[in-house]
């Protein structure tokens, strides 16, 4: 859930609005009288008065609240520290923690100084409206104690702010948030076909259509080695394709696609029975890929996009693939299923090489939580990288620097391959010599053809990491959505 109702701009003076709150930011060794007189005799008086007795100095992660006389209740200074300093994601997580001073405080309308906040440049006024839905983000939908007294937040910027930055980050941190919610939902309610009806629902918008496929026609499709994941299941697996074409028709697609294992038990290949709750989170890949459409459903960016979807279950059913089994992916190359808890590398293979034989994109990123493994390497702090394309690579490093989405390049060299290589069929869905992350990467490598492409392991990053202030303490993150679009964007 997301309490924040509206966030809008005024051209009216400061001194001729009224609020519960006003939010001041002020950096370190910042002029306080410029704040002051903003403000009426009365309320410059208190300023002043709490600013000397209290010691204030705008360092960072400080700041105070004083009772306003007139205008407005309360007035909250936030110290942002030293102008040098100062980058989009702490912007981010200052915004965050304003909502939660909001919400703690139960305000319904808050007016911001949005100069005071240096909003006047559009990537921070972006950030800080991110930073607001995201410190924002509750899941509780099945609570039965919800709060009745939550009450909607309204949210008015005075100053030099833009409209449309603030727009573009309402969009961006509602889709996070929206991706969140697909991850944190329970596997009886978030199913393949939940995941389905979604992407039915979004891809009504404008230049959007979307074609599902039922396991009924994987086998005649020739989706072998997706079908062998999902034959176990009682729950109908789907095969997801939405298009959007914002660009003109001779313009190639990119690609996204995500891994949607709705729930992972490891199929034959059990999984202990400790933390098993959370391979609800196995479709986070596909959280993401879903977060993503949701914001170009609204923003409109001018290119055309693939959003693309393997989900399924995996489950241990009288009719679930073994150990040892063969399949045909959709390419034609042979696997060995030697475990069948690596199943989202099975799933993925039919994906990439369908989206890549049918739609001629012009790069393939995929988004997947496909191992353990990357945790060892990079633990909860960055997303697992590698691809074919150099060019790739780097642009997608660039959108992270700016987002601050972490990312950490792995090596996919030849040897890896060779650790692939199967005894009774082309090559084998688990590598010889550990690596796990990387062999991981080097399989899917087989199902994209000459097309440029990026693998994101996700399974660090999807849920867990509780920095920056903007992250949620429990359940899924979002991650990637702010990163891909910007990708997108530029």
């Amino acid at each position: 859930m997301i309490n924040l109702n509206t966030i809008k701009t005024t051209k009216r003076p400061l001194l001729d609005l009224e609020s519960d709150l006003l939010l001041i930011g002020s950096f370190e060794g910042a002029n306080f009288n410029l704040i002051q007189k903003k403000l009426n005799v009365d309320n410059g008086i208190q300023l002043k008065n709490a600013l000397e007795a209290d010691g204030f100095k705008g360092e960072k992660e400080t700041s105070m609240t004083v009772y306003g006389s007139s205008g407005f209740k309360k007035i909250h200074i936030v110290g942002l520290g030293e102008k040098k300093d100062f980058t989009l994601d702490k912007m981010r997580s200052i915004a965050s923690n304003c909502m939660r001073f909001i919400n703690e405080n139960k305000i319904q309308n808050v007016l911001i100084d949005g100069d005071s906040f240096g909003l006047g440049k559009n990537a921070f006024a972006q950030s800080y409206s991110e930073g607001l839905v995201l410190g924002s983000y509750v899941f509780d939908d099945y609570k039965t104690d919800k709060s009745k007294d939550v009450k909607l937040v309204d949210v008015i910027f005075c100053g030099k702010t833009d409209s449309n930055a603030l727009k573009t980050g309402q969009v961006l941190g509602e889709a996070v948030c929206f991706s969140r919610d697909l991850g944190n939902h329970p596997a009886n309610i978030l199913t393949p076909t939940y995941l389905a009806n979604e992407s039915k629902r979004i891809s009504k918008a404008k230049n959007m259509k979307s074609t599902i496929f039922d396991v009924s026609e994987f086998e005649k499709m020739g989706l072998g080695s997706f079908y062998g994941v999902a034959r176990g299941a009682k729950e109908p697996a789907k095969m997801i394709i939405v298009e959007y074409n914002g660009g003109s028709k001779s313009q190639k697609p990119i690609a996204l696609i995500g891994k949607g294992l709705t729930f992972d038990t490891g199929g034959i290949s059990l999984k202990p029975g400790a933390r098993m709750d959370e391979m609800k989170f196995d479709m986070c890949g596909s959280a993401t890929v879903m977060g993503v459409m949701n914001a170009v459903s609204i923003l409109q960016p001018k290119v055309n996009i693939i959003f693309a979807i393997g989900s399924t279950e995996n489950m241990p059913g009288s009719d679930a693939q073994r150990p040892g089994d063969i399949v045909t992916a959709y390419n034609g190359k042979t696997i060995e299923v030697l475990n069948t808890d690596a199943e989202g590398r099975l799933v993925l293979a039919d994906v990439l090489s369908y989206v890549d034989k049918n739609y001629k994109p012009k790069f393939m990123i995929d988004f997947a939580t496909l191992t353990g493994a990357v945790l060892v390497a990079l633990g909860h702090r960055a997303s697992g990288l590698m691809g074919n394309d150099e060019k790739l690579i780097n642009k997608i490093k660039k959108s992270s620097e700016i987002t601050d989405e972490k990312v950490w390049e792995l090596p996919l060299w030849s040897e890896y391959s060779r650790d692939i290589r199967g005894k009774y069929a082309d090559i084998q869905n688990l590598g010889k010599s550990g690596a796990g992350t990387i062999t991981a990467g080097a399989f899917l490598k087989e199902f994209v053809g000459d097309t440029p492409w990026c693998h994101l392991d996700i399974a660090g990053t999807a849920w867990g990491p509780k920095e920056p202030g903007y992250q949620p303490k429990i359940g899924a993150t979002g991650v990637a959505v702010r990163l891909i679009y910007h990708l997108i964007e530029n």
